[in-house]
């Protein structure tokens, strides 16, 4: 059953019960009521009974005491009876009144059935107990029901006053139908204004069930309509909101990563195939007589030679990528110490320097000694990717700058040059796996573009970054941000790494 069903019916359940508990209470009361009141009129018709019945003062000393106090006629209600039985049960006297007759009027006979007289009352031969009794019994013939009183008289015999009980009766039946009129018409207004009230409350449920609904189809950019956060619906609709942005996030996450991957084993397989079908034509030429003729054999032999080198540098650069990527892995390329970046930095600048000496490459440090938590051989291959980047893709002479420092909490090392510079849009993509900004551009001297994805991806694994970005008015500045290790932030003295030698100034 529905939630919406499972509350209406709770609802009309507790009402019902409500309204039987209210009913069952008003019934009794009532009834309690008009018996009592039937009780005292029973005890007002005692007191009268003698003069209605015309007995003499002698035969009832309480009826004689009433009597000659003068007590004035009243009124009861149609059809009560007074009877006056001998000491030995027998029937002498009886009367019955109409609607409106006073008991003053003259005696006469009973018109209706009268009440079932026991023969044990008191005053009687075969009676006992009080002589002061009230009972209730039923009529000689038909459903009438009398409740009567009785009193035993001095001299003997029994006044009997019974007084029926059809109004009484007749009033709680037809209470007992106003209240089922009115416990049924509780319950229908209930149920009615339930459904509704019942159904607007949940209607925000059934928004959010479409939602789902255009979500499982797969519409990720559905979202719940918005509602008072003040209720439970809102704060559920509002929740939904939340965690459908996530998935939506996650979806997206999970929808690029997927298309990089593509598009990774795409360049992968392209940049293994170069090789392998350059080994391949060689491997063709000496299987055709290469080998007899020195100078091809040779030429075969060095190309064969060269392709499996750069394949195999290819596949360590995509195996160094792969560990990067997983840094809590027991395989992680990564063995953390505390180092003097600006060490390394000098280290690198030097070899750079060796490789190419017609290039300025100036060096400058600032912020006093960089110290942090990290690899020294990896972080020496990130400076050297990017000094190798200066030297291949930039004229020989270009002015190029290194610094290292501390900016904001950070260890900051720059490699800038007054190169030909790229534009924002390949600033942009420059760290992405097999990019290059020419695409035409050889690969003996451009490489298979990871360079600079193994740059990142080491900024990544010592948990900095590493960003690029064009130099106006031309000339392009890489950027790598570390954390600093704790010694660093107290500046304390540099440890020293490698060749321990300090950071020249600018030169």
């Amino acid at each position: 059953m529905s939630v919406r069903g499972r509350v209406l019916i709770g609802t009309l359940c507790l009402v019902a019960a409500a309204m039987l508990i209210a009913d069952f209470a008003v019934y009794r009361f009532l009834g309690s009521f008009l018996y009592g009141r039937v009780d005292d009129q029973l005890e007002s018709g005692m007191w009268a009974a003698p003069r209605v019945l015309g007995l003499t003062t002698e035969a009832s000393t309480d009826g004689a005491a009433v009597f000659e106090r003068g007590r004035p006629a009243t009124i009861f209600p149609p059809g009560t009876y007074f009877a006056y039985l001998s000491e030995e049960g027998a029937l002498q006297r009886d009367y019955v009144t109409s609607f409106g007759q006073d008991v003053a009027a003259p005696l006469r006979r009973p018109q209706i059935a009268p009440p079932r007289i026991p023969a044990d009352l008191p005053g009687s031969a075969g009676g006992g107990g009080p002589s002061f009794t009230r009972f209730t019994v039923e009529a000689v013939e038909g459903p009438a029901r009398y409740r009567v009183l009785v009193d035993a008289l001095t001299g003997g015999g029994t006044v009997l006053v019974a007084i029926p009980l059809t109004n009484p009766a007749s009033t709680l039946h037809r209470l007992v139908l106003i209240e089922a009129g009115v416990t049924v018409g509780v319950l229908v207004a209930v149920g009615l204004l339930g459904f509704f009230v019942i159904r607007r409350g949940l209607r925000p449920l059934d928004r959010i069930a479409d939602s789902a609904g255009a979500i499982a189809a797969g519409d990720l950019s559905t979202r719940v309509a918005p509602a008072d956060d003040r209720t439970e619906v809102g704060r559920l609709g509002a929740a939904l909101n939340t965690m459908l942005s996530q998935i939506e996030t996650a979806f997206e996450e999970r929808q690029a990563s997927q298309d990089r991957l593509r598009r990774f084993v795409a360049d992968a397989s392209h940049e293994l195939r170069t090789p392998l079908t350059s080994i391949q034509g060689y491997a063709e030429l000496f299987r055709r007589g290469a080998s007899e003729r020195p100078e091809d054999l040779a030429k075969a032999m060095r190309q064969i030679e060269t392709e499996s080198r750069r394949m195999a540098e290819l596949v360590d650069e995509l195996l160094l990528l792969a560990r990067l990527d997983q840094p809590d892995s027991v395989e992680s390329p990564i063995e953390l110490a505390t180092l003097d970046l600006a060490t390394i930095v000098a280290e690198a600048v030097e070899a750079a320097r060796d490789l190419d000496q017609e290039r300025r490459i100036a060096l400058a440090a600032k912020g006093g000694p960089v110290i942090v938590l990290g690899d020294e051989l990896r972080l020496r291959q990130l400076l050297d990717n990017l000094l190798s980047n200066v030297r291949e893709h930039t004229p020989s002479g270009t002015r190029v700058r290194a610094l290292v420092g501390r900016e904001d909490g950070l260890a900051v090392v720059e490699v800038s040059d007054d190169g030909p510079g790229i534009d924002e849009e390949d600033a942009a993509r420059v760290f992405e796996r097999f990019f290059r900004v020419d695409p035409s551009r050889s690969r003996q001297r451009g490489g298979v573009g990871l360079g600079f994805s193994i740059v990142s991806a080491i900024a990544e694994a010592h948990g900095g970054r590493a960003t690029c970005e064009p130099v106006i008015p031309h000339g392009v500045r890489f950027r790598i941000e570390l954390p600093l290790a704790e010694e660093s932030a107290r500046e304390t003295e540099p440890a020293t790494g490698g060749a321990g030698t300090p950071v020249s100034p600018l030169r």
